[in-house]
């Protein structure tokens, strides 16, 4: 098998294609030949040596990784529901940049015929993350106004449309003019382009009351005026950090990062109670321990999937030894949708 090994963090040449044995599947797992992978910002920050759970849970080297689409190789003892051949996409905590992995038969689901596999492999990690901001932190009612930050991406796609699907107002923000369209498509109510107008006043001008809930990856001083605009109650949902970190350098700059942690406003419990607003914030990498709660999200959301009522992103394909491409380009910021990387066994 082929896999990407990051034996310590870096830039995008610590991205290591190696080859190494095929993994066994051992009872109540299930051994796939993988197709595609998807490629979130969280591997980057991974590679950087920056993502916590990483090295809480893993450590270095260490196989980045979420989320896989293939075909079923094998079954371990005790596995009656899943068959070799069979269409599935998989989730797990690290790993996934390989052509075959086995993982616990309760962390892989059948594929909807209606899915293809670049697409299913961008699926399960965007929406499930999406899917837990919204349903497990923010609660929003029917007409409520949200705004989604870098809303053309995986996630904020799947929060632009589970938004629409929860009967709310919803507002995008996109870095540039051509991916206004694409989150258009998805059925945001408005789209702003930041990189053409003032991103907060209009942000108030589209919401002169403020926004029930705010979804914000970015960090840093971003999460001072997102908190500035909710309304009275409103939430703001904090699930990234990507703002705080240089564009295409592939490594972090310390002194820009620690610049970037120092803005970042400490939010006094006392100051949330008086303006009765919430700050949250969550990782999806540290919930796997609630498995029935993720299988339950995410046979909801293939199930959604299958119907048409939600589209996975657009996606763009790169082979598995480029996966430094891929995280080249989804550093730079100007990617639309989804990235996949594509193993020797993809079919299209």
């Amino acid at each position: 098998m082929k896999k990407i090994v990051i034996h310590r963090p870096g830039g995008y040449e610590r991205l290591c294609v190696e080859e190494h044995p095929d993994p066994e599947p051992t009872d109540g797992e299930v051994l796939l030949e993988v197709q595609c992978i998807g490629v979130n910002y969280a591997d980057c920050v991974t590679r950087m040596g920056l993502y916590a759970s990483a090295k809480e849970y893993v450590g270095y080297p260490i196989t980045p990784g979420f989320e896989v689409a293939g075909t079923v190789a094998a079954v371990g003892g005790g596995v009656s529901h899943l068959t070799p051949g069979q269409r599935v996409i998989g989730v797990t905590r690290f790993g996934a940049y390989a052509s075959h992995i086995a993982l616990p038969q309760e962390q892989v689901f059948a594929l909807p015929s209606t899915l293809q596999m670049a697409d299913a492999a961008g699926l399960a990690t965007a929406f499930l993350t999406a899917w837990y901001a919204i349903h497990e932190l923010a609660h929003p009612h029917p007409g409520d106004h949200l705004l989604v930050h870098s809303a053309a991406g995986g996630v904020g796609s799947a929060l632009v449309q589970l938004g629409k699907l929860a009967g709310c107002q919803v507002v995008g923000v996109v870095g540039a003019s051509h991916k206004t369209d694409a989150v258009r498509r998805l059925g945001a109510d408005a789209v702003i382009d930041k990189s053409s107008c003032n991103l907060w006043e209009e942000v108030a001008r589209l919401s002169p009351a403020g926004y029930e809930v705010i979804f914000d990856a970015n960090g840093g001083t971003s999460l001072e005026h997102s908190f500035e605009h909710l309304a009275r109650p409103g939430k703001l949902v904090v699930y990234g950090f990507h703002g705080m970190l240089p564009k295409g350098r592939g490594r972090p700059s310390w002194p820009s990062l620690l610049w970037h942690y120092w803005r970042t406003p400490r939010f006094n419990p006392l100051q949330l109670s008086a303006q009765n607003r919430s700050v949250m914030a969550f990782n999806l990498s540290y919930l796997f321990d609630k498995a029935d709660l993720l299988r339950d999200a995410i046979k909801l959301l293939l199930g959604w999937a299958a119907e048409g009522r939600i589209r996975t992103a657009e996606t763009t394909a790169y082979p598995l030894e480029h996966a430094d491409q891929a995280h080249r380009a989804l550093e730079s910021g100007t990617t639309v949708g989804k990235l996949v990387l594509v193993t020797d066994s993809y079919q299209g």
